[in-house]
Parts: structure tokens; C-alpha cells; sequence
């Protein structure tokens, strides 16, 4: 495919680079289209990845075009394997990885990367990549973390998680939805607050009847919230089972174990200026660098007006870790 042209949209793309982790993001990206129905581009961008050559030392062969464009043809017929009649087109480019995957996610219905690749960091920090375009993405970006097993050799669960504080989380929710009618899976949507009271001196610690009311008061009144933001998207999608759960605690760890129990993570990044890692928020960030599952973050524009904070995970919240 030519690296200059439009290329398709409402398609899924996929960043690779000869990579464990890139493998592990293509075979994601073949089932997300095959599930989707729309077709799946291939893309390796600079650095630019050399192919292994017989009897030399890696480092001895520099990466040429040509080099590019077989590995990136190389991973689409990898991908035609794993999914029959899929239509897959393949590109390499001759800009940075993390650019050229930010440009095709405004045109991709989905744009799926490995947690790390072959210049990867170790450890916690996700690979440089996937932390860019995490940063940027015009579009939903779904992560698949290296230490993942491919989704053929998952357990199925069976459900979409959803992190969700408010209003501002809307476009992650009708994500969220969509996602579970076309797995046919049920959806939690996971709904964390932080119930705060500075006791007085001499109070006892264990709350008191008054104390334990109140709380149960701010609970049932999260539960009414979170309800309220998925009741517009209940009526389109009537097959999709939705439930929510209420946790008072921090988002990112209540995430992070539901994630266990999850086919995938579905949550909203409202972005701020600074850091790479302070822009998704550390709930976000949490889960990227934790989640059992992969994880679809859905961008929501600065200064739009939905106006929210995160609790399941995205802007700033009454939790001391809520800005996600």
C-alpha cells in the first residue's frame, strides 16, 4: 500500500515491528476487525526494523525500505492466516511509528499497539511507543500488554469492564456498549468514589451509626449516578446486559482486579497538558501498566462539554488518584 495514500476508514490499525509484543497487538487487531467486519491496516513506521540475516550479528545489517515493506506484508499475511478472507493492507512509512499511528487514528474506527516493542523499556514503563500514541490518539486506542497470552489462548469472560465517574465518560460508555453487543458480553460498568470526613479528635475510628448512614447515603447516591450515565445507551442496545458496581476506594486498583475477570477494559482519558504519563492521568496509566486484559482507551476532547470526572478512571475526581 502506498505509504502517501488516504488509506481506508472505520477500519482497524495496527503498529508493528517484528516484536513479541507487536505479534501479540496484530493477532488483537485481526480478531477486533474480523469482529468488526471492516478491514485491518498494517503499519511499521521509523524506527525501522531489520530483518534477521543468516550468520550476522544484528546489529551488522542496517534497515532499508525494502526491509520495512517485507516485514509490514510479512505480519498482513501473518494476520490473513489467523483470519480467513480478512482484507488486510500493509504500509510502511517513513515517519516515526507514534506519528504515523496518530495520523490513521483519526480515520480508523480502532487503532490497536503492543505494550512494548523491540526499543522498548523494561519493568513498569510501557514501551515508548504505545505511551505516545496513548497520549495523542485522535480515536479509540486499544493496548495489548506483552504478558498477555494471544485471545485464542484467553478463558473467555464474557465481559466488557467500563470505568465511569459522569457525564464527561459518554463517549467511553457508548464504546463500552457497542463493544459488548458485538462480543455478546455482558457489561460492569465499575464506579469508584472516595467517601471523605475528617473525624474530630476523640471520635472513634469504627464510623458510627449517624457516620455508617451517611455513607450508605453518598453510596446510593454514586450507584443513581453512574446508573444515570448508562440509561441513554440501555434502550439502543436492549441485548447488552448492564450492570453497575460501586466501590469506595481508588479507581485504579478497584480496576485493575476486575480486569482479572474481563475481556477488555474500556475506559475514558480526558488529557491535560505535561508529561506523557500525567497527560492519560495515573488511573489510565495504572491500567496500562497493570490491567489482565487489553485495554480500549477513548479520548475525550479538552474543554468539550461533558464536563465529568473519572472514578472508573479518567479526569479529576474526589479520589486522591482520579485524574486519569
Amino acid at each position: 500500500m502506498d505509504a502517501n495514500a488516504a488509506g481506508p476508514r472505520g477500519h482497524v490499525a495496527v503498529g508493528v515491528d517484528g516484536s513479541r509484543h507487536a505479534e501479540l497487538a496484530l493477532e488483537q487487531a485481526a480478531a477486533e476487525a474480523r469482529r468488526r467486519g471492516v478491514p485491518l491496516q498494517v503499519v511499521h513506521g521509523r524506527p525501522w526494523a531489520a530483518l534477521p540475516q543468516t550468520g550476522a550479528e544484528p546489529a551488522a545489517h542496517t534497515p532499508s525500505r525494502e526491509d520495512a515493506r517485507t516485514l509490514a506484508e510479512s505480519a498482513a499475511e501473518h494476520a490473513r492466516r489467523l483470519v480467513p478472507r480478512l482484507e488486510v493492507v500493509a504500509s510502511a512509512v517513513d515517519e516515526d511509528a507514534p506519528d504515523a499511528l496518530v495520523r490513521l487514528s483519526h480515520r480508523a474506527a480502532v487503532t490497536v499497539v503492543g505494550s512494548r516493542g523491540l526499543g522498548g523499556f523494561t519493568g513498569l514503563l510501557l514501551g515508548s511507543v504505545g505511551l505516545r500514541v496513548a497520549a495523542h490518539t485522535a480515536g479509540p486506542l486499544l493496548v495489548v500488554r506483552g504478558d498477555l497470552p494471544p485471545e485464542h489462548n484467553r478463558v473467555p469472560h464474557d465481559t466488557v469492564l467500563l470505568g465511569v465517574e459522569g457525564e464527561a465518560d459518554t463517549d467511553a460508555v457508548g464504546l463500552a456498549f457497542r463493544e459488548a453487543a458485538a462480543r455478546q458480553a455482558r457489561l460492569v460498568a465499575l464506579h469508584a468514589w472516595v467517601y471523605r470526613h475528617l473525624a474530630p479528635p476523640g471520635e472513634p475510628l469504627v464510623p458510627t451509626s449517624p457516620r455508617r448512614e451517611d455513607i450508605a447515603r453518598v453510596a446510593r447516591a454514586e450507584t443513581a449516578a453512574a446508573e444515570g450515565v448508562l440509561d441513554p445507551f440501555r434502550g439502543r442496545y436492549p441485548q447488552v446486559r448492564a450492570e453497575v458496581r460501586t466501590v469506595n476506594g481508588g479507581a485504579a486498583p478497584a480496576l485493575v482486579e476486575a480486569s482479572e475477570a474481563a475481556d477488555v477494559v474500556v475506559v475514558a482519558v480526558h488529557r491535560r497538558r505535561g508529561r506523557l504519563a500525567m497527560r492519560l492521568g495515573p488511573v489510565v496509566h495504572s491500567l496500562l501498566h497493570h490491567a489482565r486484559c487489553p485495554v480500549l482507551v477513548v479520548p475525550v476532547p479538552l474543554g468539550g462539554d461533558h464536563g465529568g470526572k473519572p472514578g472508573g478512571g479518567h479526569g479529576e475526581s474526589r479520589g486522591e488518584e482520579d485524574a486519569t
